[in-house]
């Protein structure tokens, strides 16, 4: 199990602001932080952060999936994240070619990391 993973962002007020209402419908809220510096964001089981880069864009960009229990989640997560400013990679959907029960949606977040939500359940 992943304890946390951290993401360097170029604009961390802007992507608190993202995350916050893209995780709204998953329940994901923040545990701690520090303006100005990260975000930590409760996930289940471990912790999403994100840090103010130190660096200027480009970022490496990385993909991050999150599990998620339904479908309906993948969209009101998909609907959250598009209104809180991300780009679409991929609408809510089957994807067969990953495997017979897979359900999910990609958003490209403010500095374009690829987050999705997934249910893998029938």
């Amino acid at each position: 199990m992943i304890d946390h993973v951290t993401f360097a962002v170029s604009d961390l007020a802007k992507s608190k602001r993202f995350y916050e209402q893209a995780f709204s419908p998953l329940g994901y809220r923040i545990a701690f932080g520090e303006d100005g510096r990260f975000w930590a964001f409760d996930i289940d089981d471990g912790l999403f952060e994100i840090m103010q880069s130190a660096d200027r864009p480009p970022l490496t960009r990385v993909h991050v999936a999150f599990r998620v229990k339904s479908k309906a989640d993948v969209d009101e997560f998909y609907r959250a994240a598009l209104a809180a400013g991300g780009r679409d990679n991929g609408p809510p959907g089957p994807r067969p070619h990953y495997h017979a029960n897979y359900y999910g949606a990609f958003v490209l977040d403010p500095d374009g990391h690829n987050i999705e939500a997934v249910c893998h359940t029938p």
